[in-house]
């Protein structure tokens, strides 16, 4: 399995969890590498801008497309989640995503911001992420997020305030979560053992 370093800060974190889960790992930039592992997570933490950025500066965004277009296994991680969404809006500024997924990253409508700290999630019938995983508590830390998901998803939510946002998007081969599953303790490692099948 391969994790996509393109500066985030926490790869160490999630490199550790997937290797839990019975995961060779490798920490790479190195497009033909990354190629040769069976699924390809990208992690995330910071401003949406700030991640496109470094995921461009290492080809990643072209990298992701075409994992993608090839239909293999693929999982964003909280910024990593955001930027497969069209664009993000943070502090003003509209930044191009890359596209996975249909619609927009913005500020949750929330008067306690970031979000941070444990949730549970409203799961979709037939969820193969949260399959085995029912009433748990996942580790969130955010402020931005998008508020609808894809039409042709699975899309799991939760809501923090009185804001319901998109919590994790499954798409065939496509999935991604808002939430840290690294962080997120037995369920974290159920969901990324689910994942890596």
């Amino acid at each position: 399995m391969g994790l996509l370093d393109y500066g985030s800060g926490n790869l160490h974190s999630a490199a550790r969890a997937f290797r839990d889960a019975g995961a060779e790992v490798i920490v790479s930039a190195d497009h033909e590498e990354l190629l040769r592992q069976d699924g390809l997570v990208v992690p995330g933490v910071g401003a949406f801008a700030a991640c496109m950025a470094g995921i461009e500066r290492v080809g990643g965004d072209d990298l992701i497309r075409a994992w993608a277009l090839a239909e293999r296994p693929l999982l964003g991680i909280c910024v990593g989640h955001q930027v497969l969404f069209a664009a993000g809006h943070e502090h003003g500024t509209r930044s191009r995503g890359i596209g996975l997924h249909d619609g927009e990253v913005t500020a949750l409508d929330a008067q306690r911001l970031p979000h941070m700290g444990w949730n549970t999630v409203q799961a979709p019938e037939g969820s193969a992420l949260f399959r085995g995983i029912e009433g748990e508590r996942f580790y969130f830390v955010h402020s931005y997020a998008a508020a609808v998901g894809p039409s042709d998803a699975l899309v799991t939510t939760a809501r923090h305030e009185d804001a319901t946002f998109v919590a994790a998007v499954e798409r065939g081969h496509v999935a991604s979560t808002q939430f840290h599953p690294e962080k997120s303790g037995a369920a974290g490692a159920k969901l990324i053992a689910n994942w890596l099948g």
